[in-house]
C-alpha cells in the first residue's frame, strides 16, 4: 500500500511525497514539468493529440494545455488519491483538470498503452515514478514497444529516466531499453536541475519515431517567442538545445561518442 501526504516546509513551500519521496514542491516543480513537456513538444511543433502516462499532480498538463493547437489530452493515473491531493492542496499545480480537451482516466497506463490502437498520438509523455511497485512497468521493453506502436510517425515520447548520479543503473538500462526498440540514433538524453530530487541531476530520455533530432530540428524563434509569452521560468530556446549536450561522463555509462 502506497503512502501518500501533502506537507508544508519553510523553503520549499507544500510537496507532495509517496512513500516518503517527494515527487514535486512548490518552489521547483516547473524544473521538471517544463523540461518533460516543452523539448518534445516544441519538437514536434503541430502535437494536437498526447497521452499522459501518471502525472497525477497535474504539472504536465498545465504545461501542454498552453498549446493552443491541442485538441485533446489523455492522462491515465493508476493513483485517484494523488490526483485528488493535488487538486485540494496544490492548485497552481493541479489548475487543468477542468479542463475540457481533457480526459483524464483512473487506470493502468502500462495496459492502456498495450491496448492503444497504432499511429494514435502525436506525443506521449510518460511522468512516472521511480521503477518500484507499480512504476516498475513503466521501465520495460514491452512497454516501450507499446509506445511506439502507438505514436504515428513523427512521433515523440518522453519519459523520466532518473539520475545518472543516482540511479546509475536504471538510468543506463533505461537507455538501453530505449535504442533497441527506436533505434540508437532515435533515442536522446536530456539534463535538468531538479533541485529537490536526488542528487539535483535528472534526466528525460526521448524516443523518436522518425528522423528528427530533438536537439537540433526545432524553431528556434518560435520556441522563444513562445516561452516568453507563457510566462515560461526554466525551458527556453537556449535551454532546450544546451540539455542534449551531456557531461563526458555521462556519455561513457551511454556508450555515447562526443
Amino acid at each position: 500500500m502506497l503512502f501518500r501526504s501533502v506537507l508544508d516546509s519553510y523553503s520549499h513551500g507544500k510537496f507532495l511525497a509517496i512513500d516518503n519521496m517527494v515527487m514535486c514542491t512548490e518552489r521547483d516543480e516547473f524544473h521538471y514539468h517544463e523540461m518533460i513537456t516543452h523539448p518534445v513538444m516544441q519538437t514536434h511543433g503541430n502535437a494536437k493529440n498526447v497521452l499522459v502516462i501518471g502525472g497525477g499532480d497535474g504539472g504536465t498538463i498545465r504545461e501542454l494545455f498552453k498549446y493552443d493547437q491541442i485538441e485533446k489530452v489523455t492522462m491515465v493515473e493508476i493513483d485517484e488519491a494523488v490526483v485528488r491531493a493535488s487538486k485540494a492542496h496544490l492548485p497552481t499545480i493541479a489548475s487543468e483538470f477542468g479542463n475540457p480537451k481533457l480526459n483524464l482516466i483512473i487506470g493502468d497506463g502500462i495496459q492502456f498503452v498495450k491496448d492503444a490502437p497504432a499511429n494514435s498520438y502525436d506525443v506521449i509523455i510518460v511522468d512516472g515514478s521511480d521503477p518500484a511497485g507499480p512504476a516498475k512497468g513503466l521501465f520495460t521493453s514491452e512497454f516501450y514497444n507499446n509506445c511506439k506502436n502507438a505514436l504515428k510517425e513523427g512521433g515523440l515520447v518522453v519519459t523520466q529516466g532518473e539520475s545518472p548520479m543516482f540511479h546509475e543503473g536504471t538510468f543506463v538500462e533505461l537507455n538501453k531499453c530505449l535504442k533497441g526498440i527506436f533505434g540508437e540514433k532515435a533515442v536522446h538524453t536530456m539534463l535538468f536541475h531538479a533541485t529537490t530530487y536526488p542528487s539535483g541531476m535528472w534526466s528525460l530520455q526521448v524516443g523518436v519515431k522518425g528522423s528528427s533530432h530533438p536537439a537540433k530540428d526545432f524553431n528556434k524563434d518560435g520556441a522563444r517567442q513562445f516561452s516568453q509569452a507563457k510566462g515560461l521560468k526554466y525551458y527556453n530556446e537556449d535551454l532546450h538545445t544546451a540539455a542534449f549536450a551531456l557531461p563526458t561522463f555521462v556519455r561513457s555509462m551511454l556508450g555515447e561518442k562526443a
